[in-house]
């Protein structure tokens, strides 16, 4: 299964991707996971994405890609992969598409989370809190909230062009939003 999950920051889909990866086994793929990894590493392209990262803005799409492409061609998403982050805008759709046709992987379904912007702010806050992450202070959580509305909203007209998109109600207890995101895949993939 080549999964995309779309939604808003703080609309749950890392928590749900950690669960769809046991469940369908194949491998989460989270761009802010991949960039915190190289920040912590203290590596060329972690350097330059910590302050972009600080500030709320995002990273490149070209370096994005590249560690996509890297990532998605490793033994272990031969037979899928979640992605979560990617892609923001359509630009990256595109070359997303591109690069999944390249390998001979395309995609199979995307599936975008809708959450009450109310809520959003109020799940950002408790994860900042909790986890202490700086990229997500109040001012950066405003800041990421229009960037998605600006760049990223747009993508969910993409993939609905490409009738693999479902959109699945967000909020409720996990395990309900993980049921509405199972049916969704597999109704898409029935049609499709």
């Amino acid at each position: 299964m080549r999964l995309i999950l779309l939604g808003a920051p703080g609309s749950g889909k890392g928590t749900q991707a950690a669960r769809l990866k046991d469940h369908l086994q194949v491998p989460h793929i989270s761009t802010g996971d991949l960039l915190r990894a190289e920040v912590a590493a203290g590596s060329e392209l972690g350097l330059a994405a910590k302050d972009v990262m600080a500030r709320g803005e995002l990273v490149s799409d070209d370096i994005l890609l590249g560690m996509l492409k890297s990532r998605i061609s490793r033994e272990d998403c031969q037979n899928g992969f979640i992605l979560d982050g990617y892609p923001r805008n359509v630009a990256q759709a595109h070359a997303l598409t591109e690069l999944l046709a390249s390998i001979k992987q395309p995609l199979e379904a995307a599936v975008q989370l809708e959450v009450p912007n109310e809520l959003l702010v109020e799940r950002i806050a408790g994860r900042a809190k909790a986890e202490g992450r700086a990229d997500d202070s109040p001012e950066s959580v405003r800041h990421r909230l229009k960037v998605y509305d600006e760049q990223t909203a747009p993508v969910v007209d993409f993939y609905r062009n490409t009738g693999n998109l479902s959109v699945v109600d967000g909020v409720g207890e996990l395990d309900e939003v993980f049921t509405r995101i199972i049916e969704a895949i597999d109704n898409v993939t029935r049609v499709g």
